[in-house]
């Protein structure tokens, strides 16, 4: 297992304690009854950035801890329901003002994969009693639910939810640590080149990062990440800071699937401490004879904010159309997954897809949670809006790294 033994000390205060510290990776190796610890050194931490940080960074994943380097920055807002709920700022307050130096712990042993084959109960009900009216004012503002739904929904207005723009990062993950963080390393996903292809294809280890998850480092390794688009990508000079500088593949790569990989908005929001963050993407739209298909790719994260350890039972999802459908989709866990959140491995991030007939729509839900005290809750799922673009460029050519492809499933079997 992949562990820092820096985590001895409090995150909150890092950056004082430990801008001077050597990173130190520790690797149990079994060997029948005895396991040797092996450490390597891999690199020195340096202060935190409030302004971006540039192309080529190292850094140390804050939440999954994994070691990471930049590529590029991106620019979302986010909607965070918190702020608008004065007793959810107070919890919030209250359990992050103590951070616990177990929850940032790398020792996850559960990769995710996408299910073969769904368990979900669909139902599609015909919404044509929503008025026009509604309609338009669910698509303007962010994270409004149709009428019906109200009390699955937030109770705080979102005509009153500001967005706050933030910095999040383009990222590849080093293949050493992938099997051993709890968030899916094959997540960004795209649509198949032609409209008659009904796969997605993946591209291993890449990741989108907040700034605060951000732990910079420096290491004088001419190759201190493994990646196979690494050095693709970056290229070593060593009288740079940071000593990767971008390659002109990295630009047209960026440039040339800036479709596919652009987030512009982040929804958060908090119930008994536990925090859910949605980030949804535009893949594009599937023409046949006799429809078209739009599709999206959204990414969620659960952390545990609390001291009680939560497992995910069941996730119940609404999926509203503006083509005059509302969805109701239940199922089992997620991904095929009923994640434990523990004060020491306290997040779990997945990705899954939906489509809809229609330009445009939204999803809300929630998750059904059972603390280890044996207390369950419904935790909300922040609405999100589904918002297509229009389709005047190519889809990611052969030369567009690609990874394992899967066959698309119905809506309801791929809404996790």
């Amino acid at each position: 297992m992949v562990g820092i033994l820096v985590q001895v000390f409090k995150w909150d205060k890092r950056w004082q304690l430990l801008h001077k510290c050597d990173l130190i990776f520790k690797r149990n190796i079994k060997k029948q009854v005895v396991y040797p610890t092996k450490l390597a050194e891999v690199g020195r931490l340096v202060d935190a950035k409030e302004g971006k940080y540039e192309t080529g960074q190292l850094f140390l994943h804050r939440i999954f801890g994994y070691r990471g380097v930049i590529l590029f920055p991106w620019t979302a807002r986010v909607y965070d329901r918190d702020l608008h709920s004065p007793s959810k700022i107070a919890s919030v307050a209250v359990n992050t003002s103590q951070p616990q130096e177990q929850q940032r712990s790398k020792e996850a042993t559960v990769r995710i994969k996408s299910p073969v084959g769904g368990n979900d109960s669909t139902t599609t009900t015909p919404s044509a009693q929503l008025a026009s009216s509604d309609l338009s004012s669910e698509t303007t503002n962010l994270g409004v639910s149709s009428p019906s739904s109200s009390t699955s929904s937030s109770q705080v207005d979102a005509k009153d939810i500001k967005g706050k723009v933030q910095t999040f990062y383009q990222v590849l993950i080093d293949t050493r640590d992938c099997p051993h963080i709890r968030a899916q390393t094959e997540a960004v996903t795209f649509l198949g080149n032609q409209d008659s292809n009904r796969s997605l294809y993946a591209i291993p280890g890449l990741d989108y990062v907040a700034h605060d998850d951000i732990m910079p480092y420096n290491s004088t390794e001419k190759h201190p990440l493994q990646h196979e688009l690494f050095d693709k990508f970056l290229t070593y000079t060593p009288d740079q800071d940071p000593p990767f500088v971008s390659q002109d593949t990295l630009k047209a790569w960026q440039e040339k699937n800036h479709p596919w990989l652009d987030m512009s908005d982040v929804h958060k929001e908090t119930t008994e401490n536990v925090r859910v963050t949605v980030i949804p993407f535009y893949m594009g739209c599937r023409e046949t004879p006799a429809s078209s298909v739009y599709w999206w790719r959204y990414c969620i994260r659960l952390e545990n904010l609390g001291d009680l350890s939560v497992q995910l039972r069941e996730r119940h999802w609404r999926i509203f159309s503006l083509s005059g459908t509302l969805e109701t989709v239940r199922g089992r866990g997620v991904v095929g997954q009923e994640p434990i959140l523990s004060p020491r491995l306290p997040a779990f991030q997945y990705s899954s897809h939906v489509s809809l007939q229609a330009p445009s729509g939204h999803m809300w839900g929630t998750f059904r949670l059972e603390r280890e005290d044996g207390y369950s809750f419904d935790c909300k799922i922040p609405p999100f809006s589904l918002e297509s673009k229009p389709d005047d460029m190519p889809p990611p050519s052969a030369t567009t790294p690609a990874g394992s492809g899967e066959d698309d499933k119905k809506r309801g079997e791929d809404s996790d």
